[in-house]
């Protein structure tokens, strides 16, 4: 009987982003079924396929525990795993991080509404739950500006209000000049790395595609020794709790100082930018085929 697989998506990308389609051809070459499916159709016989591969599913955030119920039905088969997805589809997850030792943004939790909060800094500060994807509820703002200052604190009101938790972080401004380094791992192995510029405008909303995601500026990047040696150690501390991720993207900041920072780690359903990187796609496919 030949492999079922399933590539996990939303309603909003039911053929997949544009990005995962190298994947989707590899498979078909090697003859094996490889299908798109939307994670929150009630039709799909999940139990029928072999790998439930997490890619597009970017609309989980706003239905958390219906899309972790799912994840956890998916049984052995999902990848990342269960134990993975629930642990990292919450950002709180960077208090972990940071009591083993990992150096992050400076991270502010706020989890009552006109709670106390410090403004990071005399700059540029950033508010957003810690349940989002794509830059959702993500807003910059003044720390030296009181209207901008009462515009994160109703933010925050509105973020907690859900039932979320909130983050406030200072605003890298390194990030203007030399952007995110995002560095894509397959297999518990370094891949890959990209550039992503900055993203967020001051006191207003970019712009958005399918109302999912920040337009990104994306750009091949080498990792200097220090970005890969932390991003190295971080997938090491991963493996030691969970096992080896299929796929994970570490995204680093650098701070004023110039020394890296963990800004996110991406295990639930990152996007890898194989169009960067020609043979990616095909390592994802036979690390996947090997397991």
């Amino acid at each position: 009987m030949s492999t079922r697989i399933a590539l996990a998506t939303c309603e909003a990308l039911p053929d997949l982003d544009p990005d995962d389609q190298p994947l989707v051809e590899h498979f078909h070459e090697a003859g094996i079924e490889a299908i798109p499916a939307v994670w929150s159709d009630r039709g799909i016989e999940w139990s029928e396929f072999d790998f439930v591969i997490l890619r597009n599913t970017w609309d989980y955030t706003s239905r958390l525990e219906e899309f972790l119920d799912w994840a956890k039905a998916c049984g052995d088969s999902l990848r990342n795993s269960y134990d993975v997805v629930r642990w990292n589809s919450d950002k709180i997850y960077l208090r972990d991080l940071a009591s083993s030792g990992f150096p992050i943004v400076d991270t502010q939790f706020v989890t009552e509404k006109s709670s106390n909060w410090e403004v990071p800094s005399d700059s540029d500060f950033v508010v957003k739950p810690t349940v989002s994807a794509g830059s959702q509820d993500t807003m910059r703002y003044s720390g030296t500006d009181p209207v901008s200052i009462k515009s994160a604190q109703d933010l925050l009101d509105r973020i907690v209000s859900q039932g979320k938790t909130a983050m406030v972080q200072p605003y890298l401004a390194t990030v203007d000049e030399i952007g995110e380094t995002a560095q894509l791992y397959i297999g518990g192995e370094y891949s890959h790395s990209i550039r992503k510029g900055p993203l967020l405008v001051r006191d207003s909303e970019s712009e958005k595609e399918l109302g999912l995601f920040l337009k990104e500026d994306i750009t091949v990047r080498v990792p200097n020794a220090q970005q890969r040696e932390l991003a190295d150690r971080l997938m090491a501390y991963v493996t030691a709790r969970f096992g080896t991720p299929l796929y994970a993207r570490v995204d680093l900041l650098d701070d004023m100082d110039g020394t890296p920072v963990i800004l996110e780690l991406e295990l639930v359903e990152p996007s890898m930018f194989f169009a960067t990187a020609p043979d990616s796609a095909l390592r994802m496919f036979n690390k996947l085929n090997r397991m």
